[in-house]
């Protein structure tokens, strides 16, 4: 049985891991800040790039900065088995997220190297742009213009909040590609992943063979009141948009625990943006987000539906002017059966222990999806699974076996 080099893996992990470090205050512990397109963004890619480089693949850049590392097959005109993630990371992140998927796909093809093994099919090893949206506000931002559900025009036009477009930062980190942005449809895409929640941790499995994603809704809402002095101006003549924001956080909490949606609603209000922001006065303006996910795309078009009535009334009732926006919105996904299957077959061949998990999180994957057979490789993680966070952690063993299975299962797709 082929074994991946696991120690090789682990120092890779490492060594990315110290691209864009820095300490966390609260924990004490060391985290990863590479939000997309940044200078320490660049620098993590070069530093992968010059990886895929030593282990033989030729790489390009297309025109939304996502990468593509090329490893020649024996009939080398078939359409390639791809795998990959991203890079990328939100502001606390830690150092599993995306990268071992890059990392992951990048060790097999090591290993393949090693043994001097050259697969029917290329294979491709990929990692694609901001694909938290934790900078320029959409997900899978790379791979959904790879995938045509988003136009590189309306990409490039996407903003930070200083202002900074997609276009201007891929330019500035030197990952302004020329390829089509337009991705060909490969045979197939595999994706290995940390799980990023505590079920397969507390099952005590070691792998997860994912089914699918979840839908997913991002919104902004602007809320415009009224600056006024907090001591002198009477409760009553205050137009807050700060109470509107806190009406919708506490009825988002309402509709997950009413049991209208079932028990799998997942609602988050991450952003509460105050301004002027100080102690002693009234906020004429928040700025807030919502995320809300369902594993079913029906069911969450009625949460959303029922979520608009309430921020639409509540905005009236605080005569506050409301203005929203969707930032992201992807339906629920799922994933091709006979990926599902070999990644089963993968799991108990080694004599891990797995089970069918639905995605919580977004993934690349889900945007290769619609153009070919695509599937995940999770593996759990400590701590409850905790992620977007320094805590984020997978012992070596599970970064392995994971790695191990995505192997098998490239390998067998790339030789059909």
């Amino acid at each position: 049985m082929r074994n991946i080099n696991g120690e090789r893996l682990w120092a890779s992990l490492e060594a990315l891991g110290r691209i864009g470090a820095y300490q966390d205050e609260g924990s004490g512990l060391t985290g990863v800040r590479r939000l997309a397109l940044t200078a320490e963004d660049g620098e993590g890619r070069r530093h992968v790039v010059e990886q895929m480089k030593a282990a033989g693949l030729a790489v390009t850049v297309d025109r939304i900065g996502n990468v593509y590392g090329r490893r020649a097959g024996r009939e080398d005109a078939l359409e390639p088995v791809m795998s990959g993630s991203h890079l990328d990371s939100v502001a606390t992140a830690g150092r599993f997220d995306g990268c071992l998927g890059v990392l992951g796909a990048l060790e097999v093809v090591k290993t393949l190297n090693d043994e001097g093994t050259v697969t029917r099919r290329p294979l491709v090893v990929a990692f694609f742009s901001e694909e938290e949206g934790a900078r320029f506000g959409t997900d899978m931002l790379g791979s959904a213009v790879a995938t045509g559900r988003l136009s590189l025009e309306t990409a490039y036009g996407l903003t930070d909040r200083a202002g900074k477009t997609v276009k201007d930062e891929l330019s500035a980190i030197g990952f302004l590609g020329e390829g089509a942005e337009l991705l060909p449809a490969p045979h197939a895409y595999v994706e290995c992943h940390i799980e990023q929640g505590p079920l397969l941790k507390a099952a005590g499995m070691d792998v997860g063979v994912v089914t699918g994603v979840q839908a997913i809704s991002w919104m902004e809402l602007t809320l415009t009141g009224k600056s006024a002095h907090a001591g002198t101006t009477p409760m009553e003549l205050r137009v807050d948009p700060g109470v509107v924001a806190s009406r919708i956080q506490l009825h988002l909490r309402e509709m997950v625990r009413s049991g209208r949606y079932g028990g799998d609603l997942r609602a988050t209000m991450g952003v509460t943006r105050f301004e002027p922001g100080l102690v002693n006065v009234v906020p004429n303006k928040v700025v807030a987000t919502v995320d809300l996910r369902h594993p079913f795309d029906a069911v969450l078009k009625r949460a959303e539906a029922e979520l608009h009535r309430f921020f639409e009334a509540a905005a009236a009732e605080e005569k506050v002017t409301l203005a929203w926006r969707q930032t992201a919105r992807t339906p629920d996904v799922s994933f091709s059966a006979r990926v599902q299957e070999a990644v089963a077959a993968a799991a108990q061949a080694r004599g891990l222990k797995h089970q069918r998990i639905v995605s919580g999180a977004g993934h690349d994957c889900q945007e290769l999806a619609r153009l070919c057979r695509a599937g995940m490789v999770f593996i759990p993680g400590e701590y409850d699974g905790i992620s977007h966070n320094p805590r984020e952690y997978s012992t070596p063993k599970q970064c392995t076996d994971g790695v191990n299975v995505l192997c098998d299962v490239l390998v067998a797709l790339a030789d059909e």
